[in-house]
C-alpha cells in the first residue's frame, strides 16, 4: 500500500500507517480534533456512543507500556469494545503468519487493528492484505514509524509553543538513526513548518544525508541546544553498545545527555521532551526530566488523546 492511499478521495484516514506525506490539512485536523477531545481523555463516558459495536484490537509483536495502555483507553472513552494481543502466548508461536493472525481476528468481527511490530514496513504490508473496511494503526514499526507519537509529540510543542511552528528552533537529540520517533517527528515538523530543525547525535547514530533534508546535521550538543526552543532527546538503545556505536554510557552521558547545565544554552522558556522509556542519568538528568521546563508527562496524557482523535476518524 503506497503512502497516499492512507487518505480517501474525500480527505478523510484510511490507515495511519505514516506522518510522510500525509498533508498538513490532515495533520492539523486531527491535532485540533484531540485538543477539543483532552478533557474526555481523562475519564468519563461521554463519548462512549462514538465507537459502541467497534472492535479494536491492541495487535502487539513487541513490548509496550505507554503505547498500549494509551490506545486500550482511547478505545475505551470512545466506546468500542477492545482486545489485546500478545504474541508471546498466541499461535504466532506455532508459525501461524501476521496475515493470517489479522484474517482470524477479522473473521471474529474486529474492525480496527493497532499494530506494534519489530520489522520496517510489517504494518503497510497488513494493511495490504486487509478487508475492506479494516483499519490499521501503525504503533510502531521497526525503525520505520511512530505516526501517533509525532503526532502526539507534535500537540505537547502546540500546548506550549502555540501554532506557529515556524518560529522555533527545534533540536532532536541522541540515536536518530535507528528511531522510529525521530523519524515521525521529524516528518511532522516538515509538514508543519518549522523554523530550523536540528538533529545531533554521534556520527554512527546519525541518519542518512537523505533523512536530513531541510535539517541542520550537528555533533556538537551545546551548539545544537544555543537558542532552541525545543529540545527532543531520545532514548539511547543500549545495543547500540554492543553493536560497538557507542563507546560507553559515560562518553555518552558527557557528549550527549541533557542536564540542567547544558540546557541553560537553549531559550529560557525552552521545553524538554522525551519519547519514554528513559534511561535518566545517562541521555537525560532526573532532575531535567522532573523540572518545570519538562514535558516528558504531558507527552504521555496527550497520547490518550491524540489515539482518541485517530480512532475516531477512522472509525466513527
Amino acid at each position: 500500500m503506497t503512502r497516499h492511499e492512507q487518505i480517501a478521495p474525500d480527505g478523510r484516514l484510511r490507515h495511519l500507517l505514516d506522518l510522510e506525506g500525509l498533508p498538513r490539512a490532515a495533520l492539523e485536523r486531527l491535532l485540533d480534533r484531540a485538543q477539543a477531545l483532552h478533557a474526555d481523555a481523562y475519564g468519563g463516558t461521554a463519548l462512549r456512543a462514538r465507537l459502541a459495536g467497534k472492535a479494536v484490537c491492541n495487535l502487539f509483536f513487541e513490548p509496550s507500556t505507554r503505547t498500549r495502555s494509551s490506545f486500550r483507553l482511547a478505545a475505551t472513552r470512545l466506546g468500542a469494545d477492545v482486545l489485546d494481543f500478545d504474541a508471546s502466548t498466541s499461535s504466532t508461536k506455532k508459525g501461524e503468519t501476521d496475515a493470517d493472525t489479522l484474517r482470524t481476528l477479522e473473521a471474529m468481527g474486529v474492525h480496527a487493528f493497532v499494530v506494534r511490530h519489530a520489522v520496517d514496513g510489517a504494518v503497510a504490508a497488513l494493511s495490504a492484505v486487509a478487508a475492506p473496511g479494516t483499519v490499521l494503526v501503525n504503533a510502531g514499526d521497526g525503525r520505520h514509524a511512530h505516526p501517533t507519537q509525532g503526532l502526539l509529540d507534535m500537540l505537547s510543542i502546540r500546548q506550549a509553543k502555540g501554532a506557529d511552528f515556524a518560529r522555533l528552533k527545534v533540536a532532536i537529540v541522541g540515536d536518530v538513526k535507528h528511531s522510529r520517533v525521530a523519524r515521525s517527528d521529524l516528518h511532522a515538523l516538515r509538514t508543519l513548518g518549522a523554523g530550523e530543525i536540528r538533529v545531533c547525535a554521534p556520527a554512527a547514530l546519525m541518519p542518512g544525508a537523505s533523512e536530513l533534508d531541510g535539517c541542520r546535521a550537528i555533533d556538537g550538543l551545546d551548539e545544537a541546544l544555543h537558542g532552541a526552543d525545543v529540545v527532543m532527546t531520545l532514548r539511547l538503545q543500549r545495543e547500540r553498545m554492543e553493536e560497538g556505536l557507542v563507546p560507553s554510557i559515560e562518553e555518552y552521558r558527557r557528549d550527549y545527555g541533557i542536564t540542567a547545565a547544558r540546557l541553560r544554552g537553549a531559550a529560557p522558556d525552552a521545553v524538554v521532551m522525551h519519547p519514554g522509556p528513559m534511561n535518566r542519568g545517562i541521555e537525560i538528568d532526573a532532575d531535567v526530566a522532573d523540572g518545570p521546563q519538562s514535558l516528558v508527562l504531558r507527552q504521555v496524557a496527550n497520547g490518550v488523546a491524540v489515539r482518541m482523535a485517530v480512532l475516531e476518524e477512522l472509525l466513527a
